[in-house]
């Protein structure tokens, strides 16, 4: 029998922790008991020595002094405070009054709401639940396809797992050992590609379909000119003298920013983008500003509207992004940076209140000890399935694929997406990502022959987040279908504009809605392992390091006597001696 458990231990190990889920104990817990119970089995076969868990406390308060994880709780907060003072509403308000007259504009407000949401709340519950509340009764009321309309409002939640600063993409960064910053740098791209991949879709729809994405009336347009007029006119020169002043800085950005910085390498383009937009978002607010102080009439209602609503929001991400692109502030400190701005964005919106603090503060805490516990019964998990060398067992299961790289990526993605439509994606970057990191590592820089492992294993972080979108989308689990239920129309109810029966949204519509989506996003993934310079074209550039200085570099800290500047002493290694353990018999 201890032979059998000693060949078989790793398999033994996954089923253990299958059946624990089973239980429905926890998965923090579960996790935990897990690798305590194997622990203690694989000491009584012989396969660990008695101190096999001598170096687990280390571990344990390693991640409780990890600064990168704080950026959690910061992000968290700074969403939850923004969402709670009504900022949703008035974004969908306002963005459906500009793309409203043309057919799909709701939708197509839905989604850059959703791209925005998601970049401030980063809360995929809010995003959903909030354009649920507002978009979903106006779509209904002025007859969009129910399909049409409730995948979008579910699609574009999702949207926070993808557009930094993303949840996801932080616990990624921390499970793959790479930079939190080059991973939101790498993710830009994809992330707003994928906006753009949404907003071709409902074009196309309004092209093929115009019944099912219907323009508002004109009787539905609530900003308009006492001639009449739309407003749209004075809109558009503003976004034009804007959008001048942000392409001029961008012509100067390297040259100022480098002599700023002290920088000798071009300035990255995303850096380049985020602060261009910045520049052109101020001078709009400032624009608007002077129109209202100086009462100049120059702007119409939309136009104001417009600025004052959208560009606060905007401003607060390319400021945080901005900083952690310039490497002015960890994202630990664009967090917080973050947090502040929105507590000062709702303190200007007259939103904040004891009630709105504390609700924000109990649930960035739920949140933030929710992945801890996680993350720590990962690690008890991981303690001992590296002491029985199971990532040498993954490695094996995957180095007689076909297909090499390419064929170990392709079986990654479609367990990842399997797995996402049963359980949660914190677990499936705590549980599965850990093991895979290993084998990634060996086979993946052969398919970018050039590129640093580090901007290898970012790429293959982000390929990993756009898939874990999926998972809020795809049933029977999908939290964003959940969430939309919770808030669509459940019975046949009574329009209060129009006075018309609107019937119920029913469940099926729902998940019938998310598959175009699914779709869409899947095909993001293909293009972003088709293309990875979509990711890796965003990274800055890696100092260059000439090998003849570095090896002689080395031979003289080599040559140095012990105890002299120079002489290199071994790291200490809490996992030293468990190799060296001699086994039972």
């Amino acid at each position: 029998m201890s032979q059998f458990v000693a060949e078989n231990f790793v398999p033994l190990m996954f089923s253990g922790l299958l059946v624990f889920l089973l239980t429905g104990i926890p998965v923090a817990f579960g996790l935990a008991a897990t690798g305590l119970l194997f622990g203690f089995i694989g000491m009584e076969v012989g396969l660990f020595g008695s101190n096999l868990f001598q170096a687990l406390p280390l571990r344990v308060f390693g991640i409780m002094q990890n600064d990168t994880l704080l950026a959690i709780p910061f992000f968290t907060f700074m969403g939850i405070i923004l969402e709670r003072s009504g900022m949703a509403e008035d974004l969908l308000e306002t963005v459906g009054q500009v793309f409203g007259p043309v057919r799909g504009g709701l939708a197509i407000a839905v989604i850059l709401v959703g791209a925005l949401l998601a970049a401030t709340t980063g809360v995929v519950a809010a995003a959903v639940i909030s354009m649920g509340l507002i978009s979903l009764p106006i779509m209904l009321r002025y007859g969009y396809n129910r399909t049409i309309a409730t995948g979008t409002i579910t699609a574009s939640g999702t949207l926070a797992q993808a557009i930094p600063p993303s949840l996801v993409l932080i616990v990624l960064a921390d499970q793959l050992g790479r930079s939190v910053g080059d991973m939101y740098a790498g993710a830009l791209v994809p992330g707003v590609a994928l906006v753009g991949l949404y907003l071709a879709f409902i074009a196309v729809v309004a092209i093929v379909k115009p019944s099912w994405v219907p323009a508002l009336p004109p009787e539905a347009r609530i900003y308009r000119e006492p001639t009449g007029a739309s407003g749209h006119r004075s809109l558009l020169v503003l976004l034009a003298v804007c959008g001048a002043a942000g392409w001029a800085w961008s012509q100067v950005h390297g040259q100022w920013v480098n002599a700023w910085i002290e920088r000798a390498t071009p300035a990255p383009g995303d850096e380049v983008l985020i602060m261009s937009m910045t520049v052109a978002s101020l001078l709009a607010l400032a624009l608007a500003g002077l129109n209202r102080l100086l009462r100049l009439g120059l702007l119409s209602r939309l136009a104001e509207r417009v600025t004052f609503v959208l560009i606060p929001p905007l401003v607060l991400i390319f400021l945080v992004l901005g900083t952690i692109f310039l490497g002015i502030a960890t994202p630990t400190e664009g967090g917080a940076m973050g947090a502040l701005g929105a507590l000062l964005m709702a303190i200007g919106r007259r939103q904040l209140s004891f009630k709105l603090l504390n609700q924000a503060l109990e649930n960035t805490a739920k949140l933030a000890t929710f992945v801890l516990f996680i993350l720590i019964g990962s690690t008890v998990f991981s303690f001992t399935f590296n002491a029985a060398d199971g990532h040498v067992w993954v490695e094996h299961l995957f180095d007689k694929l076909p297909g090499g790289a390419l064929g170990f990526l392709i079986i990654v993605n479609l367990l990842i997406f399997i797995l996402g439509c049963f359980i949660d994606f914190f677990e499936i970057a705590f549980i599965v990502i850990p093991m895979l990191v290993p084998v990634a590592e060996k086979l993946l820089p052969e398919m970018l022959p050039g590129v640093p492992v580090d901007a290898v294993m970012v790429w293959f972080g982000v390929v990993i987040a756009m898939n874990l979108q999926t998972s809020f989308l795809t049933p029977p689990f999908g939290f964003a279908l959940f969430y939309l239920r919770s808030v669509a129309p459940k019975a046949d109810y009574k329009d209060r504009i129009t006075g018309e029966a609107i019937p119920a949204v029913t469940t099926p519509q729902i998940y019938k809605g998310s598959i175009a989506f699914i779709i869409l996003q899947l095909i993001m993934v293909g293009l972003i392992i088709a293309m990875p310079s979509l990711v890796v074209s965003g990274l800055s550039e890696q100092t260059q390091v000439d090998p003849n200085q570095a090896l002689e570099q080395l031979m003289q800290s080599d040559s140095a006597p012990s105890g002299e500047p120079g002489a290199s002493e071994p790291a200490f290694d809490p996992m030293q001696g468990l190799g060296d353990t001699p086994a039972k018999p």
